[in-house]
């Protein structure tokens, strides 16, 4: 009996504030669902970063192991993977403190990555130039994971 109103009021096509006044517990039930919905978008985010993380760990592990680093399983430790990268590309691993240095220590880091992936793609024998991927507006995320996946797991050496 409490719900046929409800019932009523849905079958006219009444609109969604006149149920949520009318009907008991249906701002309820509306909270619950957008409260659910909120944790499984959060819960995705979070399972889809850790996805992208060990993707890319075990990309540039991969490499190193292929251009005989001594201690490729750096790339599974944040910050010191980026110091693997620079010191793959030939530069000093000290150069990932620019970290700390906000804006500029973090463009001239960036510009340093780039620099020691292309180095690093010269070596695997592909074109240095894919590097600039990275920068390339909206895709550019995809397209560096998509170029890691190549130098790791590629034929070429």
């Amino acid at each position: 009996m409490l719900f046929e109103g409800c019932e009523q009021l849905v079958e006219q096509g009444a609109s969604l504030k006149e149920i949520i006044t009318q009907c008991p517990g249906a701002d309820a039930f509306l909270g619950g669902m957008l409260g659910g919905l909120i944790v499984l978008g959060i819960t995705l985010a979070i399972l889809l970063g850790i996805a992208i993380y060990v993707y890319f760990a075990l990309a540039w592990q991969t490499t190193a192991k292929k251009l005989k680093h001594k201690h490729p399983w750096l790339a599974w430790i944040p910050i010191a993977n980026f110091a693997l990268i620079l010191q793959l590309g030939g530069f000093h691993w000290a150069w990932v403190f620019l970290i700390l240095i906000p804006i500029l220590g973090w463009i001239a880091l960036f510009v340093l990555g780039i620099i020691a992936t292309w180095r690093i793609l010269e070596k695997r024998k592909y074109p240095g130039w894919f590097s600039l991927a990275i920068i390339i507006p909206e895709v550019g995320g995809i397209l560096y994971l998509i170029l890691i996946g190549f130098l790791a797991w590629g034929k070429k050496k």
